[in-house]
């Protein structure tokens, strides 16, 4: 009788080791409450391993009688440890390891927030849960309206009469309907293992469509209330979310400077243990909005064999990277796309397809992003408990090292000399749109794979909470670590925060060695605060945050009138507030270029 508990002598294992058993308690309880104990050295589950099936969708396996003939490469394990030819494949996600520990919990839901669904595709069938569209402008949405319940994509290409007529819409702009939020959805949650159509990384967590992308791009104010409902974050005029999502995918962007609003947003979903995950872009160049922002996990492109493809963004942003797709010929079927749920219709919806290397191309780091999303999913379904910082540790420690030989030379120019593949550089003004080998400071971490971050114990994670990191100077601010997780079973034992710049515009009012902390600032300017927490275990993580001290805001009474109305507002106050509230433009969805 040990904890109040009969238990039943195993086998020994070793001279340290041996199996238990009780009743009336789980394997998972059971481990953790003899790891409690002082004569206890370590305590874990006898767990059942199974062997790795391979879904039985027909589109999955390779040597497809069809384009891709590969099928879904990206999610199988990778074929070779380094470049040796043509064939290598070194940046799959080794899926099926994950999936034989979890193939997700419907409990765990993904918000796409993307141009919306066709929920009619049959691989999409009892995957999605009720949605909603936040396009404020009817032109832009595209379906007669204004934000409604409705996340349905009624099409979002652009004819010439659309320029000049739908609000931010230009002649580079004309095209043909992307299905983008369709293409995302399928990646992360499409149905799996049903024996039709294709696989997803998450065969059994739940999607919540969110619109946002219409005709020419969506606005930052829509996204960034999306992202807020998504999270479970109450937004004006918007009915209350029921479902809300633990990851939030953001396949979208713009060449720009992380903004204060997004920041702001950002650390309100934070605190709701929400995980952001967004694609670095698609130009060559520095990282975008939002995967810039700091907390969002940015996803970089790779081609099959691991390399950086051309087209993807680069640079000290980016957390990891994952296959985006490419080609390698210029002529004929695309070799190495990935393939994912989509629709036929130019304009206007059409039958239900799936994407293929002939005609409806699928490339981009728009795909690496729900790679890493359906990936963060399956780590929740394995532990709800995790928290962000948690899950982009993992995801870092486990990641496998990039590819730095053996890349067969390349065309930098059409028509021009054959070059070796030389190092991805510091991103500047100018475009790498060429194949490099991928650095940790221009990559991230490494390359994706799915079943070590899935496998992986929890990692102690240090975590700030700030309820706004805009601050006017005079005033004080409450900062929690109740973002932070501790290793294994342990716990967090310590805490010490600290001012790591800007010193001398803010102090500490409070104890520096508790989970809050108070801070009091005093003149402008930018302060970026550091906390270490340790663990039971002494592990131990430092993260930091920074804080932006603006003057306190000056408000003038408005000036009395005479005669019964109010007093009307001066001109330059308006055009002055007009300024301050018109939202900036987001440009389209994260396409990808054909590529070599």
């Amino acid at each position: 009788m040990r904890l109040g508990l009969a238990l039943t002598d195993g086998r020994v294992l070793g001279a340290r080791s041996q199996l238990v058993h009780a009743e009336g308690v789980s394997s998972k309880d059971l481990a953790l409450r003899l790891s409690a104990q002082t004569d206890v050295e370590y305590a874990v589950v006898d767990g059942r391993m199974r062997a790795l099936a391979a879904p039985n969708d027909p589109r999955y396996a390779g040597g497809q009688s069809g384009t891709p003939v590969v099928g879904q490469w990206y999610l199988r394990a990778p074929n070779s440890s380094s470049i040796v030819d043509a064939t290598s494949v070194l940046s799959a996600i080794n899926a099926e390891a994950a999936w034989a520990i979890t193939t997700g919990k419907r409990s765990v839901v993904v918000a796409v927030l993307d141009t919306g669904v066709r929920p009619e595709h049959p691989d999409l069938a009892g995957k999605l849960l009720p949605g909603y569209d936040f396009i404020s402008n009817a032109g832009n949405a595209n379906d007669g309206d204004g934000r409604d319940a409705d996340p349905t994509d009624p099409g979002d290409g652009v004819t010439a009469a659309d320029v000049g007529t739908v609000k931010g819409c230009k002649t580079i702009d004309i095209g043909p309907s992307s299905w983008h939020g369709t293409q995302t959805a399928g990646m992360i949650g499409a149905a799996s293992n049903n024996g039709i159509g294709m696989a997803s990384v998450g065969h059994d967590v739940m999607l919540l469509p969110v619109r946002v992308l219409g005709k020419c791009g969506g606005y930052d104010s829509d996204i960034q209330d999306a992202m807020k409902w998504a999270a479970g974050i109450a937004v004006p005029g918007v009915p209350a979310n029921p479902n809300p999502a633990k990851v939030i995918n953001l396949s979208l962007g713009a060449a720009d400077t992380c903004s204060a609003a997004y920041i702001d947003v950002l650390q309100l979903v934070a605190a709701q243990g929400v995980v952001v995950v967004a694609a670095a872009g698609n130009d060559g160049l520095t990282v975008g909005t939002p995967a810039n922002c700091p907390g969002v996990i940015a996803v970089a492109g790779v081609r099959h064999a691991g390399t950086k493809v051309g087209y993807s963004d680069l640079g000290t942003e980016i957390a990891i990277s994952a296959p985006a797709g490419n080609c390698v010929n210029t002529t004929g079927s695309c070799l190495y796309p990935l393939l994912t749920t989509s629709n036929d219709g130019v304009q206007a919806p059409g039958a239900s397809i799936y994407t293929d290397g002939d005609v409806h191309i699928t490339l981009g780091t728009s795909f690496s992003a729900p790679l890493v999303a359906g990936t963060v999913a399956l780590m929740f379904s394995q532990n709800e408990l995790l928290k962000p910082r948690q899950i982009l540790r993992a995801i870092q420690a486990t990641a496998r090292a990039f590819p730095s030989s053996g890349a067969p030379a390349i065309q930098i120019v059409t028509g021009g000399p054959f070059s070796t593949v030389s190092a991805c550089t510091a991103p500047t003004s100018v475009a790498q749109s060429y194949e490099c080998y991928c650095t940790t400071s221009t990559c991230g971490a490494g390359l994706l794979d799915t079943g070590l971050a899935v496998a992986a114990p929890p990692m102690v994670a240090a975590g700030i909470n700030v309820g706004s990191p805009n601050v006017a100077s005079g005033s004080s601010t409450v900062l929690d670590a109740s973002g932070s997780g501790a290793s294994g079973t342990s716990l967090i034992v310590d805490y010490q925060w600290a001012i790591t710049s800007g010193a001398d515009l803010a102090s500490f009012s409070s104890a520096t060695n508790a989970a809050t902390v108070t801070l009091a600032t005093k003149a402008v300017g930018s302060v970026t605060v550091s906390l270490t927490v340790k663990d039971s275990a002494g592990q131990s993580d430092t993260t930091t945050t920074t804080l932006t001290v603006s003057a306190p805001q000056v408000v003038t009474p408005p000036a009395t009138s005479s005669g019964g109305g109010g007093g009307a507002m001066e001109l330059g106050w308006l055009l002055g507030w007009l300024a301050s509230v018109i939202g900036v433009w987001v440009v389209t969805p994260r396409p990808g270029r054909r590529a070599a």
